[in-house]
């Protein structure tokens, strides 16, 4: 059986440090697992107009966040916060009101930065925001990745063994969480 586990950058910039963090996570998936990207740099800066007419990006986006058995958060950290871009991506995933994908849904976060806290502050306010989402968020390990030049290849791989280690456990961290859930949802539904 294949595991599915979407995972999220939440930077649109084309030399992210992130979306590098991400190609790794895809490289070093255990055997039976597929990392795939759920895009956020198409939908429009979320409004209640929408409400009426949702647009069919959106409407992608809550799909492709269903379609999978986790999400993986890959992010940044902007002004000791989540970038805009992914907040606007989080709205978009509470609408229509009372349709939450992330409700019951195991979450890991993780992001790279060179300051030595790495996104420790981001992920803080993230896991906030996933907590209102009653989504069930990984607590360990936490993914503060400190970047350093050519820790990460533009092809995926990772330079730092102790790096590649780490980043390997959480892999089988998260993929534990989420058997876990679903053998939790298999006994609920029994």
């Amino acid at each position: 059986m294949t595991r599915t586990i979407g995972y999220i950058v939440g930077s649109i910039s084309s030399t992210s440090i992130n979306r590098r963090l991400a190609r790794v996570l895809t490289n070093l998936a255990p055997e039976g697992t597929e990392l795939v990207e759920i895009e956020i740099k198409d939908l429009p800066f979320y409004s209640p107009d929408f409400d009426g007419d949702f647009p069919q990006v959106a409407t992608d986006f809550k799909k492709a966040i269903a379609a999978v058995d986790g999400v993986i958060i890959v992010t940044p950290e902007y002004s000791r916060s989540i970038p805009g871009v992914l907040k606007n991506a989080l709205d978009w995933s509470t609408r229509p009101y009372g349709e939450m994908s992330f409700f019951g849904k195991p979450v890991a976060v993780i992001g790279a930065s060179g300051s030595g806290v790495a996104t420790a502050a981001a992920q803080q306010h993230l896991r906030a925001i996933l907590g209102h989402f009653s989504a069930i968020t990984m607590g360990q390990p936490e993914g503060f990745i400190q970047d350093r030049p050519g820790l990460f290849t533009e092809d995926g791989q990772v330079t730092d063994d102790s790096t590649a280690g780490f980043l390997v456990g959480y892999l089988e961290a998260f993929n534990g969480l989420i058997s876990r859930v679903q053998h939790s949802a298999e006994l609920v539904n029994a």
